[in-house]
């Protein structure tokens, strides 16, 4: 008979190595896990943060072409998937016809993952972006 088909101690074949790699996985799933879910939560601030650049854009275009102070919120407000209660939006320089308008917003980011969300915290992510204002093209 060949050595494959032996069995080893007490009639086994391979029980230790088998009991060995159940309490390997059973210590190692954990992190894994958790590893993961950070992961996850990195991937929505990342989301988060490119969102807030689009609002700051969206803002800068609107306090540009409109003298209505209120329009660059309004238009960073709109911007799908950030919460309005969670955004600030700060609007500066706006001045007459070449002149520059920077707008900034701020989002506090609400870490909604289980286990990572607490380590990290609510991050915030801003944007700031400038642009010349444009003549009022609003017919009388």
């Amino acid at each position: 008979m060949s050595s494959r088909g032996r069995c080893r101690r007490g009639g086994r074949v391979g029980g230790q190595e088998g009991g060995q790699a159940t309490v390997e996985l059973a210590l190692a799933l954990p992190v894994v896990v958790l590893a993961l879910l950070l992961v996850v939560q990195v991937a929505l601030v990342a989301r988060a943060q490119l969102l807030v650049v689009h609002a700051a854009r969206e803002g800068a275009r609107a306090a540009a072409v409109d003298p209505d102070p209120g329009a660059a919120a309004r238009a960073a407000r709109a911007t799908p998937g950030l919460r309005a209660g969670d955004l600030r939006v700060e609007v500066a320089g706006r001045g007459g016809e070449g002149s520059r308008v920077r707008v900034t917003v701020r989002y506090r980011v609400r870490t909604d993952v289980p286990l990572v969300g607490g380590l990290l915290g609510d991050p915030t992510v801003s944007a700031t972006v400038t642009m010349r204002v444009e003549a009022d093209r609003r017919g009388p």
